[in-house]
């Protein structure tokens, strides 16, 4: 596959599984243009300096929505976005805005790490 540009983003609970799943994977990752949300872009970065991240403004600060105009703008082909189903968010609307979007415009999402891993499989 051609390099893509890809959005990675976790919520609080989670971002140790996603830091560890992004580890797992850098060797894919490592070719393509990566942006994350705040906390996970540094977690991500200070792990795998080597991958080509773009850190955003955390997710509550308006990195969600960071995401959602690049998806609108054809900047970004593939999210991977470790959801935690069971702990409330304060910006709720905003992750149902941006998955919203990637349905949208068609971006292949994975909400968990099994569907990550399929689709990092195609990468």
């Amino acid at each position: 596959m051609d390099a893509v540009q890809a959005a990675l983003i976790s919520h609080d609970r989670l971002k140790p599984q996603f830091v560890e799943w992004v580890i797992r994977h850098r060797h894919i990752l490592q070719p393509h243009t990566l942006f994350a949300t705040g906390t996970t872009g540094g977690l991500i970065k200070d792990a795998c300096p080597e991958l080509n991240l773009t850190p955003l403004k955390s997710g509550p600060l308006g990195g969600d929505q960071q995401i959602g105009a690049l998806i609108c703008e054809g900047n970004i082909q593939a999210l991977f976005f470790f959801i935690d189903p069971l702990t409330p968010m304060p910006h709720d609307v905003d992750v149902k805005a941006l998955i919203r979007l990637t349905a949208l415009y068609n971006i292949p999402t994975a909400l968990n790490e099994a569907t990550a891993d399929r689709l990092i499989a195609g990468f």
